[in-house]
């Protein structure tokens, strides 16, 4: 593993371990006594097909067009190829992830899946009160987790790298424009889910013109769509060229503000291209090839706990589409800079500083 790999997995480990996320625990249960506690991997049998498979959203849903959906792709594509049974249950609140995990792992799942890093409290009690059972949570690392559960995969992402590549096309299409050179992102919460994205973005932004400015603001919010827009409207007042949304459902209105407003949008986790002609690309996280993999994994004998890390060099983070008019230069400098990331050359931050 190159250092980059290494450094971001322990800045999202670092980061997300001392993260407080307040979610509510559970009481006794019967159905979680068995042959003690896991340790060393687990070593279950599983059915060679057919796996039942449980995926919880978060409060996104998953109509969210972003992440969520991703997800649900990615059990859907498993029920196809391999026969998996799903069932996804959506969280209406953060009170919903304990209850709905659980729901999942009395009724022996063959694999639990929750999707996204404010999950991570819920994932923890429940795969630790379910020792035999499997689990995977997406967009967090299995060692961050308070109690290092072994029957937990993580799924992280490095989406610095792929979002370094769109900060360096943003701030490229800003300087061919002219005028002012600003762009922005749009988070929802500050996680460091959120600011992987961010922290590549404006890197990538300043190695393309170091005297660009990056405004940042968060919504707080990763449904109300009106926040977001809110937000991007009051970036684009201040000059923004680009709005990266960093922000799942509630970034969908910074993108519709991009669109009333005449400047780029740039989509995030599927390739939000169809959105229209103002999208300039998007930060794509291959969640639903990372849920599928899992699913994969634990129909047969391929399962492991731990962490999987999915990035440029696997094809787990991409540039999604792009729009024709980025001149064909811009676009041989983006890929010679994905050659020279994968290739150890340049190291992405993780992390805003």
């Amino acid at each position: 593993m190159r250092a980059s790999r290494l450094t971001i997995r322990l800045a999202l480990c670092a980061v997300a371990a001392t993260l407080a996320l307040g979610a509510a625990g559970c009481g006794d249960d019967d159905e979680s006594t068995g042959a003690g506690t896991a340790g060393g991997g687990d070593t279950t049998a599983r059915p060679a097909e057919g796996i039942r498979v449980g995926l919880v959203s978060d409060v996104g849903k998953f109509n969210d067009r972003s992440f969520n959906q991703s997800a649900l792709e990615g059990l859907q594509r498993a029920e196809r190829e391999l026969g998996a049974q799903g069932r996804p249950i959506e969280s209406r609140s953060a009170g919903d992830y304990i209850p709905n995990l659980t729901t999942l792992a009395r009724q022996r799942y063959g694999l639990t899946i929750g999707v996204g890093f404010l999950m991570a409290d819920g994932i923890n009690t429940v795969a630790t009160r379910f020792p035999q059972q499997r689990f995977a949570i997406v967009d967090y690392s299995q060692a961050a987790l308070k109690g290092k559960p072994q029957n937990v995969r993580g799924l992280t992402f490095a989406t610095n790298e792929n979002s370094y590549l769109i900060g360096y096309m943003a701030a490229k299409m800003a300087q061919r424009k002219g005028g002012r050179q600003v762009i922005s992102a749009v988070g929802g919460q500050k996680l460091p889910t959120v600011d992987i994205f961010i922290a590549g973005y404006q890197a990538g932004a300043k190695a393309a013109n170091p005297d660009v400015q990056v405004l940042i603001d968060y919504s707080q919010d990763f449904v109300a769509q009106d926040k977001c827009k809110e937000i991007a409207l009051n970036q684009i007042q201040r000059g923004s060229q680009v709005v990266f949304q960093v922000a799942g459902g509630c970034g969908l209105g910074a993108l519709d503000a991009a669109d009333e407003r005449g400047v780029w949008g740039v989509g995030v986790d599927r390739d939000q291209s169809s959105l229209g002609d103002h999208i300039l690309t998007s930060a794509v996280k291959r969640i639903d090839v990372a849920v599928f993999d899992s699913i994969r994994d634990a129909s047969g004998d391929q399962w492991t706990a731990g962490d999987e890390t999915y990035d440029l060099e696997n094809g787990g983070v991409e540039v999604g589409t792009t729009s024709d008019q980025v001149p064909q230069e811009i676009r041989a400098e983006v890929e010679g800079l994905r050659e020279r990331i994968i290739a150890g050359e340049i190291e992405v931050p993780a992390t805003l500083s």
